[in-house]
Protein backbone atom coordinates (compact mmCIF):
# COMPACT_ATOMS: atom_id res chain seq x y z
CA UNK A 1 0.00 0.00 0.00
CA UNK A 2 1.31 3.62 -0.97
CA UNK A 3 1.91 5.95 1.46
CA UNK A 4 0.17 9.12 1.57
CA UNK A 5 2.22 12.26 0.72
CA UNK A 6 3.65 13.15 3.76
CA UNK A 7 4.85 16.76 5.20
CA UNK A 8 8.16 16.41 4.61
CA UNK A 9 7.26 15.36 1.14
CA UNK A 10 5.23 18.21 0.23
CA UNK A 11 8.29 20.77 1.68
CA UNK A 12 10.81 18.63 -0.86
CA UNK A 13 8.50 19.70 -3.49
CA UNK A 14 8.31 23.34 -2.50
CA UNK A 15 12.13 23.03 -2.31
CA UNK A 16 12.20 21.80 -6.18
CA UNK A 17 9.61 24.06 -7.16
CA UNK A 18 11.96 27.59 -5.53
CA UNK A 19 14.94 25.35 -7.12
CA UNK A 20 12.88 25.01 -10.64
CA UNK A 21 12.45 28.37 -10.93
CA UNK A 22 16.05 29.47 -9.71
CA UNK A 23 17.64 27.48 -12.55
CA UNK A 24 15.54 29.14 -15.42
CA UNK A 25 16.60 32.14 -13.85
CA UNK A 26 20.19 31.27 -13.62
CA UNK A 27 20.08 30.09 -17.33
CA UNK A 28 17.96 32.97 -18.91
CA UNK A 29 17.66 35.79 -16.03
CA UNK A 30 14.64 38.16 -16.26
CA UNK A 31 14.01 38.20 -20.18
CA UNK A 32 11.13 36.27 -21.93
CA UNK A 33 12.94 32.96 -21.61
CA UNK A 34 12.80 32.45 -18.08
CA UNK A 35 9.88 30.36 -17.52
CA UNK A 36 7.77 32.48 -15.62
CA UNK A 37 7.65 35.12 -18.80
CA UNK A 38 5.44 33.04 -20.60
CA UNK A 39 3.07 32.23 -17.69
CA UNK A 40 3.15 35.53 -16.65
CA UNK A 41 1.99 36.21 -20.37
CA UNK A 42 -0.72 34.18 -20.46
CA UNK A 43 -1.99 34.88 -17.20
CA UNK A 44 -2.44 38.55 -18.47
CA UNK A 45 -3.97 37.26 -21.30
CA UNK A 46 -6.42 35.46 -19.05
CA UNK A 47 -7.32 38.23 -16.63
CA UNK A 48 -11.00 39.95 -17.41
CA UNK A 49 -11.15 43.42 -18.90
CA UNK A 50 -12.99 44.67 -15.44
CA UNK A 51 -10.39 42.94 -13.51
CA UNK A 52 -7.73 44.62 -15.06
CA UNK A 53 -9.64 48.38 -15.26
CA UNK A 54 -9.65 48.00 -11.64
CA UNK A 55 -6.36 47.22 -10.53
CA UNK A 56 -5.42 49.95 -13.44
CA UNK A 57 -7.24 52.59 -11.30
CA UNK A 58 -6.81 51.36 -7.73
CA UNK A 59 -3.54 49.47 -7.91
CA UNK A 60 -1.71 51.89 -10.55
CA UNK A 61 1.94 50.12 -11.10
CA UNK A 62 2.50 48.26 -7.99
CA UNK A 63 -0.72 45.81 -9.99
CA UNK A 64 2.10 44.53 -11.82
CA UNK A 65 3.60 42.40 -8.71
CA UNK A 66 0.48 40.80 -8.29
CA UNK A 67 0.45 39.27 -11.57
CA UNK A 68 3.91 38.32 -11.73
CA UNK A 69 3.71 36.93 -8.04
CA UNK A 70 0.94 34.64 -9.14
CA UNK A 71 3.16 33.40 -12.32
CA UNK A 72 6.06 32.67 -10.20
CA UNK A 73 3.51 30.86 -7.84
CA UNK A 74 2.53 29.03 -10.94
CA UNK A 75 5.77 27.78 -12.31
CA UNK A 76 6.73 26.70 -8.39
CA UNK A 77 3.34 24.81 -8.63
CA UNK A 78 4.45 23.06 -11.46
CA UNK A 79 7.45 22.02 -10.42
CA UNK A 80 6.95 20.98 -7.28
CA UNK A 81 4.01 18.61 -8.97
CA UNK A 82 6.33 16.82 -11.10
CA UNK A 83 8.71 16.74 -7.87
CA UNK A 84 5.38 14.86 -5.84
CA UNK A 85 4.93 12.50 -9.02
CA UNK A 86 8.00 11.53 -8.68
CA UNK A 87 8.22 10.51 -5.15
CA UNK A 88 5.14 8.66 -5.78
CA UNK A 89 6.52 6.79 -8.19
CA UNK A 90 9.78 6.43 -6.35
CA UNK A 91 8.08 4.85 -3.22
CA UNK A 92 6.32 2.15 -6.13
CA UNK A 93 8.96 1.29 -7.46
CA UNK A 94 9.94 0.47 -3.59
CA UNK A 95 13.73 -0.09 -3.95
CA UNK A 96 16.18 1.93 -2.07
CA UNK A 97 18.57 3.12 -4.61
CA UNK A 98 16.48 2.51 -8.10
CA UNK A 99 13.31 4.61 -6.58
CA UNK A 100 14.87 7.76 -6.03
CA UNK A 101 16.73 7.61 -9.02
CA UNK A 102 13.74 6.43 -11.44
CA UNK A 103 11.55 9.62 -9.40
CA UNK A 104 14.32 11.99 -9.60
CA UNK A 105 14.39 11.33 -13.60
CA UNK A 106 10.98 11.41 -13.74
CA UNK A 107 10.64 14.38 -12.12
CA UNK A 108 13.01 16.25 -13.76
CA UNK A 109 11.74 15.00 -17.25
CA UNK A 110 8.04 16.45 -16.69
CA UNK A 111 9.77 19.47 -14.78
CA UNK A 112 12.40 19.93 -18.11
CA UNK A 113 8.77 19.82 -20.25
CA UNK A 114 7.19 22.19 -18.29
CA UNK A 115 9.66 24.58 -19.05
CA UNK A 116 10.47 23.49 -23.07
CA UNK A 117 6.84 23.67 -23.57
CA UNK A 118 6.54 27.34 -22.04
CA UNK A 119 9.47 29.33 -23.32
CA UNK A 120 10.48 27.07 -26.36
CA UNK A 121 13.80 26.80 -25.21
CA UNK A 122 14.85 23.08 -24.54
CA UNK A 123 18.24 23.85 -23.73
CA UNK A 124 17.63 26.57 -21.00
CA UNK A 125 14.85 24.42 -19.96
CA UNK A 126 17.66 21.38 -18.37
CA UNK A 127 18.86 24.44 -15.84
CA UNK A 128 15.19 23.81 -14.35
CA UNK A 129 14.94 20.34 -14.90
CA UNK A 130 18.09 19.00 -13.42
CA UNK A 131 17.54 21.15 -9.61
CA UNK A 132 14.02 19.24 -9.71
CA UNK A 133 15.41 16.06 -10.34
CA UNK A 134 17.74 16.45 -7.66
CA UNK A 135 15.94 16.99 -5.39
CA UNK A 136 12.89 15.04 -5.61
CA UNK A 137 15.88 12.06 -5.73
CA UNK A 138 16.64 13.45 -2.52
CA UNK A 139 13.31 13.54 -0.81
CA UNK A 140 12.33 10.12 -2.22
CA UNK A 141 15.38 7.98 -0.79
CA UNK A 142 14.70 6.13 2.07
CA UNK A 143 16.48 5.90 5.86
CA UNK A 144 18.26 2.78 6.58
CA UNK A 145 16.73 2.52 10.33
CA UNK A 146 12.90 2.11 10.18
CA UNK A 147 12.47 3.89 13.78
CA UNK A 148 14.61 6.81 12.75
CA UNK A 149 13.40 9.04 9.81
CA UNK A 150 16.41 10.61 8.42
CA UNK A 151 14.19 12.48 5.87
CA UNK A 152 14.31 15.37 8.10
CA UNK A 153 17.69 16.37 8.57
CA UNK A 154 17.42 15.95 4.73
CA UNK A 155 15.27 18.80 4.72
CA UNK A 156 17.19 20.76 6.85
CA UNK A 157 20.54 20.02 4.75
CA UNK A 158 18.20 20.78 1.54
CA UNK A 159 16.84 23.90 2.74
CA UNK A 160 20.11 24.97 3.06
CA UNK A 161 21.31 24.39 0.03
CA UNK A 162 18.40 25.56 -2.22
CA UNK A 163 18.52 28.94 -0.11
CA UNK A 164 21.93 28.50 -1.19
CA UNK A 165 20.87 28.02 -4.88
CA UNK A 166 19.07 30.88 -4.72
CA UNK A 167 21.50 33.09 -3.89
CA UNK A 168 23.70 32.02 -6.88
CA UNK A 169 21.18 31.26 -9.26
CA UNK A 170 20.19 35.40 -8.49
CA UNK A 171 23.95 36.54 -9.46
CA UNK A 172 23.81 34.98 -12.86
CA UNK A 173 20.46 35.69 -13.29
CA UNK A 174 20.79 39.46 -13.13
CA UNK A 175 24.23 39.05 -15.13
CA UNK A 176 21.63 37.40 -18.22
CA UNK A 177 19.13 40.16 -17.40
CA UNK A 178 22.11 43.00 -18.02
CA UNK A 179 23.25 41.26 -20.89
CA UNK A 180 20.23 41.23 -22.43
CA UNK A 181 19.46 45.04 -21.62
CA UNK A 182 22.95 45.68 -22.70
CA UNK A 183 22.16 44.03 -26.33
CA UNK A 184 19.45 46.00 -27.11
CA UNK A 185 21.36 49.26 -26.64
CA UNK A 186 24.28 51.21 -26.01
CA UNK A 187 25.38 55.35 -24.62
CA UNK A 188 26.24 57.16 -27.85
CA UNK A 189 26.42 61.12 -28.21
CA UNK A 190 23.61 62.59 -29.52
CA UNK A 191 23.51 63.99 -33.11
CA UNK A 192 24.22 67.95 -32.98
CA UNK A 193 20.50 68.25 -34.08
CA UNK A 194 19.40 66.71 -30.73
CA UNK A 195 21.56 68.66 -28.48
CA UNK A 196 20.34 71.96 -30.09
CA UNK A 197 16.66 70.64 -29.26
CA UNK A 198 17.87 69.70 -25.74
CA UNK A 199 19.81 72.65 -25.35
CA UNK A 200 16.51 74.82 -26.54
CA UNK A 201 14.68 72.67 -23.95
CA UNK A 202 16.88 73.41 -20.97
CA UNK A 203 16.45 77.51 -21.97
CA UNK A 204 12.39 77.70 -22.00
CA UNK A 205 12.07 76.04 -18.67
CA UNK A 206 10.39 78.09 -15.77
CA UNK A 207 12.51 78.96 -13.02
CA UNK A 208 10.39 76.59 -10.84
CA UNK A 209 11.56 76.23 -6.65
CA UNK A 210 10.02 72.85 -6.01
CA UNK A 211 11.88 70.00 -7.02
CA UNK A 212 8.78 67.45 -8.43
CA UNK A 213 8.24 69.28 -11.82
CA UNK A 214 10.32 67.57 -14.12
CA UNK A 215 12.53 69.83 -16.99
CA UNK A 216 10.72 70.21 -20.56
CA UNK A 217 12.94 66.93 -21.59
CA UNK A 218 11.96 63.75 -19.42
CA UNK A 219 14.99 61.92 -18.37
CA UNK A 220 14.71 58.38 -20.31
CA UNK A 221 15.04 56.37 -16.87
CA UNK A 222 12.18 58.24 -15.15
CA UNK A 223 10.01 58.22 -18.47
CA UNK A 224 7.10 56.25 -18.10
CA UNK A 225 6.41 52.87 -19.39
CA UNK A 226 3.40 51.31 -19.67
CA UNK A 227 3.42 47.28 -21.55
CA UNK A 228 0.77 44.90 -21.62
CA UNK A 229 3.54 41.82 -20.77
CA UNK A 230 5.84 42.29 -17.76
CA UNK A 231 8.98 41.01 -19.75
CA UNK A 232 9.71 42.78 -23.37
CA UNK A 233 10.80 41.45 -26.47
CA UNK A 234 14.28 41.18 -27.49
CA UNK A 235 14.53 42.83 -31.00
CA UNK A 236 17.99 42.74 -32.63
CA UNK A 237 17.91 45.66 -35.25
CA UNK A 238 19.28 43.79 -38.05
CA UNK A 239 16.89 41.29 -37.98
CA UNK A 240 14.03 43.70 -37.34
CA UNK A 241 11.45 44.66 -40.44
CA UNK A 242 8.37 45.71 -40.55
CA UNK A 243 5.22 45.30 -43.27
CA UNK A 244 2.39 47.29 -44.35
CA UNK A 245 -0.36 45.22 -45.47
CA UNK A 246 -3.62 44.22 -46.20
CA UNK A 247 -6.06 46.70 -48.39
CA UNK A 248 -3.26 48.09 -49.97
CA UNK A 249 -2.09 48.70 -53.36
CA UNK A 250 1.42 47.00 -52.83
CA UNK A 251 2.79 45.56 -49.72
CA UNK A 252 5.60 47.37 -48.58
CA UNK A 253 8.26 45.92 -46.17
CA UNK A 254 11.01 48.08 -44.61
CA UNK A 255 14.01 46.89 -43.11
CA UNK A 256 16.00 49.07 -39.89
CA UNK A 257 18.97 49.89 -41.98
CA UNK A 258 16.25 50.83 -44.98
CA UNK A 259 14.01 52.90 -42.40
CA UNK A 260 17.36 54.53 -40.63
CA UNK A 261 18.44 55.52 -44.04
CA UNK A 262 15.62 57.78 -44.46
CA UNK A 263 15.11 61.64 -44.28
CA UNK A 264 14.91 61.90 -40.52
CA UNK A 265 13.56 64.36 -38.18
CA UNK A 266 13.95 65.19 -34.41
CA UNK A 267 10.59 66.14 -32.89
CA UNK A 268 9.56 66.69 -29.59
CA UNK A 269 7.13 64.73 -28.66
CA UNK A 270 4.64 64.34 -25.50
CA UNK A 271 3.07 60.73 -24.31
CA UNK A 272 0.65 60.46 -21.88
CA UNK A 273 -1.58 57.31 -20.86
CA UNK A 274 -4.61 57.00 -20.98
CA UNK A 275 -5.06 54.66 -17.55
CA UNK A 276 -3.57 57.34 -15.78
CA UNK A 277 -5.43 59.04 -12.35
CA UNK A 278 -5.71 63.06 -12.98
CA UNK A 279 -3.03 64.17 -11.72
CA UNK A 280 -0.89 60.97 -12.07
CA UNK A 281 2.59 61.01 -13.22
CA UNK A 282 2.52 59.00 -16.86
CA UNK A 283 2.96 62.12 -18.79
CA UNK A 284 6.35 62.41 -20.06
CA UNK A 285 8.27 64.31 -22.96
CA UNK A 286 11.48 63.34 -25.19
CA UNK A 287 13.40 64.51 -28.73
CA UNK A 288 12.52 61.39 -30.72
CA UNK A 289 14.61 60.65 -33.99
CA UNK A 290 12.54 58.31 -36.54
CA UNK A 291 11.44 58.82 -39.98
CA UNK A 292 7.84 60.26 -40.86
CA UNK A 293 5.49 57.66 -42.01
CA UNK A 294 3.57 59.30 -44.46
CA UNK A 295 6.29 58.39 -47.29
CA UNK A 296 5.98 54.36 -46.72
CA UNK A 297 2.37 54.86 -46.59
CA UNK A 298 1.95 56.61 -49.66
CA UNK A 299 3.89 53.64 -51.10
CA UNK A 300 1.47 51.44 -49.87
CA UNK A 301 -1.03 53.09 -52.01
CA UNK A 302 -3.61 52.55 -48.54
CA UNK A 303 -7.34 51.78 -49.45
CA UNK A 304 -10.48 50.22 -47.63
CA UNK A 305 -14.10 51.35 -46.41
CA UNK A 306 -12.60 52.34 -43.33
CA UNK A 307 -10.15 54.30 -43.33
CA UNK A 308 -8.53 52.56 -40.29
CA UNK A 309 -5.77 50.52 -39.10
CA UNK A 310 -4.32 48.19 -37.43
CA UNK A 311 -0.57 47.81 -35.86
CA UNK A 312 0.90 45.55 -34.68
CA UNK A 313 3.56 45.01 -32.04
CA UNK A 314 6.10 41.77 -31.59
CA UNK A 315 4.85 41.30 -27.83
CA UNK A 316 1.70 40.66 -29.39
CA UNK A 317 0.22 43.77 -28.23
CA UNK A 318 -2.47 45.39 -31.72
CA UNK A 319 -4.02 48.27 -31.57
CA UNK A 320 -6.74 50.24 -34.25
CA UNK A 321 -7.86 53.58 -34.99
CA UNK A 322 -7.90 55.94 -37.92
CA UNK A 323 -5.05 56.09 -40.73
CA UNK A 324 -5.61 59.55 -41.27
CA UNK A 325 -3.91 59.89 -37.06
CA UNK A 326 -1.01 58.52 -38.32
CA UNK A 327 -0.37 59.93 -41.26
CA UNK A 328 1.24 62.92 -39.37
CA UNK A 329 3.39 59.92 -37.13
CA UNK A 330 7.16 59.33 -36.84
CA UNK A 331 8.94 55.90 -36.98
CA UNK A 332 11.42 56.34 -34.17
CA UNK A 333 14.43 54.58 -33.38
CA UNK A 334 15.75 57.20 -31.14
CA UNK A 335 15.29 58.91 -27.88
CA UNK A 336 17.13 61.99 -26.37
CA UNK A 337 19.30 61.41 -28.81
CA UNK A 338 20.29 57.86 -27.57
CA UNK A 339 18.98 54.29 -29.36
CA UNK A 340 15.95 53.60 -28.44
CA UNK A 341 15.78 51.33 -25.12
CA UNK A 342 14.14 48.29 -24.67
CA UNK A 343 11.44 49.17 -22.78
CA UNK A 344 10.29 51.71 -24.92
CA UNK A 345 10.16 49.62 -28.22
CA UNK A 346 13.88 48.52 -29.34
CA UNK A 347 14.37 49.06 -32.24
CA UNK A 348 11.49 51.01 -33.63
CA UNK A 349 8.52 52.12 -32.60
CA UNK A 350 5.22 54.44 -33.55
CA UNK A 351 4.77 58.05 -32.78
CA UNK A 352 1.13 59.40 -33.06
CA UNK A 353 0.75 62.88 -32.78
CA UNK A 354 -2.00 63.74 -30.23
CA UNK A 355 -3.23 60.63 -29.38
CA UNK A 356 -3.46 58.21 -26.15
CA UNK A 357 -0.28 56.64 -25.66
CA UNK A 358 -1.56 53.29 -25.98
CA UNK A 359 -1.76 53.94 -30.16
CA UNK A 360 2.16 54.74 -29.86
CA UNK A 361 3.13 50.79 -30.25
CA UNK A 362 6.37 49.52 -29.33
CA UNK A 363 8.25 47.04 -30.97
CA UNK A 364 6.19 47.31 -34.12
CA UNK A 365 6.19 45.03 -36.56
CA UNK A 366 3.17 45.33 -38.67
CA UNK A 367 0.66 47.78 -40.08
CA UNK A 368 -2.50 46.65 -41.27
CA UNK A 369 -4.91 48.64 -43.57
CA UNK A 370 -8.36 47.35 -42.66
CA UNK A 371 -11.45 47.20 -44.31
CA UNK A 372 -13.90 47.65 -41.76
CA UNK A 373 -12.96 48.65 -37.54
CA UNK A 374 -11.92 46.21 -35.52
CA UNK A 375 -11.09 46.18 -31.48
CA UNK A 376 -7.63 46.65 -30.73
CA UNK A 377 -6.30 44.51 -27.07
CA UNK A 378 -7.36 47.22 -25.01
CA UNK A 379 -10.63 47.87 -26.72
CA UNK A 380 -11.37 44.40 -25.90
CA UNK A 381 -11.17 45.23 -22.77
CA UNK A 382 -13.36 47.75 -22.50
CA UNK A 383 -11.04 51.22 -22.53
CA UNK A 384 -11.67 53.64 -25.08
CA UNK A 385 -8.65 55.19 -25.76
CA UNK A 386 -7.31 55.39 -29.06
CA UNK A 387 -8.46 58.83 -29.76
CA UNK A 388 -6.75 62.33 -28.95
CA UNK A 389 -5.71 62.89 -25.77
CA UNK A 390 -8.10 65.12 -22.91
CA UNK A 391 -6.47 68.55 -21.89
CA UNK A 392 -5.16 68.60 -18.66
CA UNK A 393 -2.94 71.17 -16.22
CA UNK A 394 -0.91 68.54 -13.39
CA UNK A 395 -0.53 69.99 -10.59
CA UNK A 396 2.65 68.34 -9.33
CA UNK A 397 4.09 70.45 -6.24
CA UNK A 398 3.70 72.81 -3.50
CA UNK A 399 6.35 74.75 -2.57
CA UNK A 400 6.61 77.62 0.66
CA UNK A 401 9.23 80.15 -0.57
CA UNK A 402 11.67 82.28 1.86
CA UNK A 403 9.00 85.52 1.84
CA UNK A 404 6.29 82.83 3.12
CA UNK A 405 4.73 83.02 -0.21
CA UNK A 406 3.70 79.41 -1.84
CA UNK A 407 4.62 78.45 -5.22
CA UNK A 408 2.56 76.18 -6.87
CA UNK A 409 3.67 74.25 -9.87
CA UNK A 410 3.48 71.46 -12.60
CA UNK A 411 2.54 70.70 -16.74
CA UNK A 412 -0.11 71.35 -18.87
CA UNK A 413 -0.63 68.97 -22.20
CA UNK A 414 -3.67 69.12 -24.44
CA UNK A 415 -2.36 66.55 -27.55
CA UNK A 416 -1.75 68.73 -31.19
CA UNK A 417 -4.11 71.15 -29.69
CA UNK A 418 -1.76 72.79 -27.78
CA UNK A 419 -2.04 74.90 -24.63
CA UNK A 420 -2.68 78.64 -24.36
CA UNK A 421 -2.86 79.02 -20.57
CA UNK A 422 -2.91 77.26 -17.79
CA UNK A 423 -5.50 79.55 -15.33
CA UNK A 424 -5.30 79.09 -11.10
CA UNK A 425 -8.33 79.52 -9.00
CA UNK A 426 -7.70 79.89 -4.70
CA UNK A 427 -11.43 80.61 -4.26
CA UNK A 428 -13.01 77.30 -5.29
CA UNK A 429 -13.27 78.19 -8.91
CA UNK A 430 -15.16 81.05 -8.41
CA UNK A 431 -12.20 83.51 -9.81
CA UNK A 432 -9.57 82.63 -12.13
CA UNK A 433 -5.80 83.88 -12.42
CA UNK A 434 -3.28 83.47 -15.24
CA UNK A 435 -0.49 81.37 -14.78
CA UNK A 436 3.11 81.19 -15.57
CA UNK A 437 3.89 79.46 -19.02
CA UNK A 438 7.16 78.13 -20.29
CA UNK A 439 7.95 79.25 -23.73
CA UNK A 440 6.28 76.78 -26.02
CA UNK A 441 8.82 74.25 -27.84
CA UNK A 442 8.76 73.64 -31.51
CA UNK A 443 5.74 70.89 -32.21
CA UNK A 444 2.35 70.79 -32.14
CA UNK A 445 2.28 67.93 -29.81
CA UNK A 446 4.53 69.41 -26.95
CA UNK A 447 3.11 70.35 -22.72
CA UNK A 448 4.05 73.44 -21.36
CA UNK A 449 5.55 73.76 -17.50
CA UNK A 450 3.07 76.81 -15.59
CA UNK A 451 3.77 78.06 -12.29
CA UNK A 452 1.96 80.51 -9.69
CA UNK A 453 3.05 82.27 -6.95
CA UNK A 454 0.80 83.82 -4.18
CA UNK A 455 0.08 84.96 -0.66
CA UNK A 456 -1.37 81.59 0.98
CA UNK A 457 -3.22 83.92 3.66
CA UNK A 458 -7.22 82.89 3.51
CA UNK A 459 -6.09 80.44 0.97
CA UNK A 460 -7.39 76.62 1.69
CA UNK A 461 -7.43 75.39 -1.53
CA UNK A 462 -5.65 75.67 -4.97
CA UNK A 463 -7.70 74.39 -8.36
CA UNK A 464 -5.66 74.58 -11.54
CA UNK A 465 -7.51 74.00 -15.33
CA UNK A 466 -5.81 74.64 -18.97
CA UNK A 467 -7.15 76.40 -21.62
CA UNK A 468 -6.13 74.73 -24.88
CA UNK A 469 -5.05 76.78 -28.37
CA UNK A 470 -8.45 76.01 -30.06
CA UNK A 471 -9.31 77.93 -26.47
CA UNK A 472 -11.70 75.03 -25.61
CA UNK A 473 -11.05 75.10 -21.65
CA UNK A 474 -10.46 71.95 -19.77
CA UNK A 475 -13.67 70.65 -18.49
CA UNK A 476 -14.44 70.31 -14.95
CA UNK A 477 -16.77 67.26 -14.92
CA UNK A 478 -15.03 64.45 -13.13
CA UNK A 479 -14.31 61.13 -14.18
CA UNK A 480 -12.16 57.80 -13.67
CA UNK A 481 -9.70 56.92 -15.93
CA UNK A 482 -11.99 54.22 -16.98
CA UNK A 483 -12.91 53.79 -20.07
CA UNK A 484 -11.58 56.94 -22.25
CA UNK A 485 -9.30 59.06 -19.78
CA UNK A 486 -9.75 60.89 -16.28
CA UNK A 487 -10.79 64.25 -16.39
CA UNK A 488 -11.99 67.33 -14.26
CA UNK A 489 -10.00 69.79 -12.13
CA UNK A 490 -6.81 69.19 -9.95
CA UNK A 491 -7.45 70.78 -6.22
CA UNK A 492 -5.02 70.32 -3.58
CA UNK A 493 -5.90 71.40 0.06
CA UNK A 494 -3.07 74.56 1.24
CA UNK A 495 -1.71 73.53 4.85
CA UNK A 496 -2.60 76.96 7.10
Amino acid sequence: MDKPVSRTDALFALLAGLAGVAGSFAAAGYTRQFVVAPIDALVVRLTPGPIVAFMIENVGDQGHLLHIALSFGIAGALFGGAAIVGIVAARRVAKPTTGPALGGVLAGVLAWTVAAGTTAEPVLAVAAGVPVAVLTGVGAAPGADPGHDPSRRRAITSTASVLGFLGVAGIFGRRQSDSAVGSASADVVPSPAVQERLRQADGRELDIAGEDVPGLVSEIRNFYGVDINEFDPEVPADTWSMSITGEVGEDVEVTYDELTGMPIEHRFVTLRCVGERLNGRKLDTAVWTGTPIKPLLDAADPDGECGCVMLRAEDGYFVQFPVEALEDGLLAWRMNGQPLPKSHGHPVRVLVPGHWGETNVKWLTEIELLDEEMDGYWEKRGWHGTGPVNTVAKLWDTTQLDDGRVEVAGHAYAGTRGIDRVEVSLDDGDTWLDADLSEPLPGDDVWRQWRYVFDPDGVEAVTVRAVDGEGTVQTGEAADPFPSGATGWVTQPIDP
